[in-house]
């Protein structure tokens, strides 16, 4: 029975790590395209095609 709860223990604890691994990611994603987006925004009248 001990064995059953560490495992369940782990296996929680790797899920909380790899949820917040997931959501720091994602942040700096959005961030990333959002500062990309207001750069292109910005210099819209320098492109040309």
């Amino acid at each position: 029975m001990e064995k059953i709860y560490k495992t369940m223990r782990y296996t929680g604890a790797g899920s909380i790590a790899a949820g917040i691994i997931i959501l720091v990611v994602g942040i700096v994603i959005g961030v990333i395209s959002i500062v990309n987006g207001t750069l292109l925004l910005k210099r819209k009248n320098e492109l040309t095609f």
